[in-house]
Order: C-alpha cells, then structure tokens, then sequence
C-alpha cells in the first residue's frame, strides 16, 4: 500500500523537465503505478518522455504495440518481451535514431514488470 501511495505522490510532481506529464497515477493500475515509481528512482523519465517529446532516448508514449525500427533496419513489436530486453539489455537492440546511452539497472523481476505495465499503459 505504501508504494501505491509514493507512486501516487511521484505521479502529481511529474513535469516537462522528467518526461512530460503523463497520466495520473489514480488512471493506473496499482501495477503501473509502481512501475512510474521504478521509471523516477531510476530517472528513467529523464530520458524517456511520456508525452511524446523529443528526448535523449525514445519517448514511451504510444510505444507498447508499436513496430520499432531498429538501428541496421530492423524492426520488432514493443511488445513485452522486447521491453524486458531492452530494460535488461539496452545494448541489445538500439532504436534507429537513437545512440546506445541508456545505462543498465539492477531491477528484479518485479520491478521490470512494473515498468513494462506503466509503458503498456501510456499507450492508451
């Protein structure tokens, strides 16, 4: 309940300098919300925006279910299992456009799911 709670309160201090607004923590499910929370303790959203602006790496707005197209002209679903690699292994397939800069994160299994449920949510 706590961390439904810090997510909630993450949720209201999102602005354009983190990645844009995005949706309010109470329009998420309990898991997505958590998932915001992991996206600010690891300053994901200093990167990825949720609005759909230009950033240091691609915007999560509108990614789940989209065709990415990778740097040598690949392209794959955002789906969950290419979220989960790119969390994990964000050297694995870079998104054409952009360089490989994200740094890798010591998340669990959980906070991974979490994180992939609030991009599944940002896509409407």
């Amino acid at each position: 309940m706590m961390a439904l709670a810090m997510a909630t309160a993450a949720a209201t201090l999102l602005t354009g300098a983190c990645g844009g607004p995005g949706p309010e923590a109470t329009d998420l499910s309990p898991q997505a919300a958590e998932g915001l929370e992991v996206a600010r303790r690891y300053n994901c959203t200093g990167c990825h925006s949720t609005d759909g602006s230009d950033s240091v790496g691609p915007t999560w707005a509108g990614l789940y279910g989209s065709e990415v197209e990778l740097v040598g002209g690949a392209t794959v679903v955002a789906d969950d299992p290419y979220l989960r690699r790119s969390i994990e292994d964000p050297t694995a397939e870079v998104v054409e456009g952009f360089r490989s800069t994200m740094p890798t994160q010591d998340l669990d299994d959980e906070q991974v799911e979490a994180a992939i449920a609030y991009i599944r949510e940002l896509a409407g």
